[in-house]
């Protein structure tokens, strides 16, 4: 995590409004210490959506200002005893544990963004110019591509079942770590579930980023 980040997030913090953070490199890691920082400073994260990063494959995280009086009083704490942190100056330490809280309730937020049908049909659709070009880049005649690129996709296609096994479990981990630290399910208006912390309710109104920035 840069301080370049970390300034130019709080600057725009400075504005009262939803804030993105989308690094070029986001990884979970740094986006949730950087939810941290956020978190002492008088925001909380909202949610996270793909779309970031100079391909658009990146993450895009949304914090939004904390309304609560604990929050309140948490971000004149850490003003006053951290003035110059949004020029580069010394921030609020980071809280190992509490940051590992905040990469699980993103990497949730990640793995149940769509459901089972939703991923294979994603997958269908984005599998198809990948197979494409790999068709046409190596067969010689217009059959052969054909035939090369129905392969392509269908061996793409094969592979969805392990891809959903594999975020099946670690929804599940990530699920057992938020209700060990005492989150709680609740479903959002669109109904797709998210984790709460002990007596706080969800950002925003349903889906953050439609009323965000």
């Amino acid at each position: 995590m840069s301080k370049k980040h970390v300034r130019k997030m709080l600057r725009r913090m400075a504005s009262g409004e939803p804030v993105e953070v989308a690094p070029a490199i986001a990884t979970l890691t740094k986006l949730s210490r950087l939810a941290f920082i956020a978190q002492q400073l008088g925001y909380e994260y909202a949610d996270i959506r793909q779309g970031g990063g100079p391909q658009g494959n990146g993450y895009v995280m949304l914090i939004v200002p904390d309304p609560s009086p604990e929050a309140r009083a948490r971000a004149e704490r850490n003003r006053a005893a951290y003035p110059n942190a949004s020029d580069g100056g010394a921030l609020p330490p980071l809280d190992p544990e509490a940051v590992e809280i905040l990469k699980a309730r993103i990497s949730f937020d990640i793995t149940a963004r769509h459901t089972d049908r939703q991923r294979i049909l994603l997958t269908a659709v984005g599998a198809v110019p990948l197979a494409l070009t790999i068709g046409f880049g190596i067969g010689d005649t217009g059959v052969t591509a054909v035939a090369i690129a129905a392969g392509v996709w269908a061996a793409v296609m094969a592979l969805i079942p392990v891809g959903l096994t594999v975020n099946r479990r670690y929804r599940a981990k990530y699920e057992a770590l938020l209700r060990a630290a005492g989150f709680t399910p609740v479903t959002d208006s669109t109904g797709r579930m998210r984790y709460v912390p002990p007596g706080g309710q969800l950002p925003g109104h349903g889906n953050p980023f439609a009323a965000g920035a």
